[in-house]
């Protein structure tokens, strides 16, 4: 490897980036999703610094690529070159090329939003970078504890995978000191005002991508159930999730696909009663945020950072148990309490909008961001 990452190195002083910068944002890619939505909003926070960023895998849909069109940043997009396992040596050229322009920066810092990119840079960059990461799961674990004495500042955007961590630590032995680099730092969205709804038919919504980790099949066994039951309940599913959704269940499901229009979206979101989450596991989604500022029930199965912001029976649903046909019984069996209680369900609304509040609003997201990462600029920026 060293070679390739010399010469990249010695291209890095031969060949100048145009422009300026400061701050290093590597991000895996640009697909729709709320980890991404994140990365934007970081970068929205900061943009009068102007930083740079990179995307260093191949996207999927890159969706949500328009949104990294800020005025200020620039943006290079490396995965071409660098994921590609046929001629990954290009990838060490890349580790030198790119470390050489940090390196010839006075007091840069880099930032990564679960970018693999950003831990392969590490032992390239000069010992005084300031290096952040943020974490929105704890499935990167096992392999980024190698780096704990590199990262200056490490981010948790639930408390459950902050927790996850000091416990990781613990277990290993890590000195004391290092738990002093650990942060949690709520997401944050627009919370628009209050409006209550008087929906005639129960509207349930299932927003996700397309992956094994959101077992939408199970949400589509609870939708497929309820029609069975003639419960006066309609699911909207978002996302491409189609190949996912059992043919005996598709008849009870409205699938809208992909949608990258945010106003489509916050319709649906406005519009919609319920959301139904039954991931494997998770972070805290976006949508979950979305729809708790609009005041509406989460239902969720009880995983990772979930419980930490939906608390049963007084802001949404959690769905307890293990066993996959226990999961749907429970989501039925909770869909039709809110059918059957107006009052439960005005309430559990009314707590869920005051909560999002609590987390969610203000510029607490954007001040912190802000303080960590433009910590070692010049004063005139």
């Amino acid at each position: 490897m060293y070679p390739f990452v010399l010469l990249g190195k010695i291209f890095g002083k031969l060949i100048k980036l145009k422009t300026k910068h400061s701050i290093f944002l590597f991000y895996s890619w640009a697909d729709i999703g709320g980890s991404t939505q994140v990365n934007i909003d970081i970068a929205n926070c900061i943009k009068d610094a102007k930083p740079i960023i990179f995307f260093s895998k191949k996207p999927k849909n890159n969706q949500f690529r328009d949104r990294f069109n800020i005025e200020g940043i620039r943006v290079i997009d490396i995965h071409k070159y660098i994921d590609n396992k046929w001629y990954h040596f290009v990838n060490f050229f890349f580790r030198g090329l790119i470390s050489s322009w940090i390196n010839s920066v006075d007091n840069p810092v880099i930032f990564g939003g679960e970018c693999m990119f950003l831990y392969k840079m590490l032992p390239h960059v000069k010992k005084e970078t300031i290096t952040l990461e943020l974490n929105h799961y704890k499935a990167w674990f096992n392999y980024t504890q190698q780096f704990v004495k590199d990262i200056d500042y490490r981010i948790f955007s639930t408390p459950q995978i902050k927790r996850d961590v000091e416990e990781q630590y613990r277990t290993n032995g890590v000195p004391e000191e290092y738990f002093k680099n650990l942060y949690f730092i709520d997401n944050t969205i627009e919370i628009p005002p209050h409006m209550p709804l008087n929906n005639p038919v129960l509207e349930v919504l299932f927003v996700g991508r397309g992956s094994p980790q959101k077992r939408v099949y199970l949400a589509a066994q609870i939708a497929r159930k309820m029609g069975e039951l003639k419960k006066n309940a309609r699911f909207t599913f978002v996302g491409d999730v189609e190949k996912f959704i059992p043919e005996d269940a598709k008849q009870y499901c409205i699938l809208l696909g992909s949608i990258r229009d945010k106003n489509v979206l916050n319709d649906l979101y406005t519009s919609s009663d319920v959301l139904l989450l039954t991931s494997l596991y998770e972070g805290l989604p976006i949508v979950v945020m979305e729809m708790m500022a609009r005041g509406r029930i989460v239902m969720s199965t009880a995983i990772d950072g979930i419980p930490d912001y939906i608390k049963h029976m007084e802001n949404g649903f959690l769905l307890t148990e293990k066993d996959e046909e226990k999961i749907v019984l429970q989501g039925v069996e909770y869909l039709n309490l809110i059918l059957e209680d107006n009052e439960l369900k005005k309430k559990l609304g009314q707590n869920s909008y005051r909560d999002a509040i609590e987390h969610f609003g203000g510029d607490k997201f954007c001040r912190t961001y802000r303080s960590l990462l433009l910590q070692n600029l010049p004063a005139s920026i």
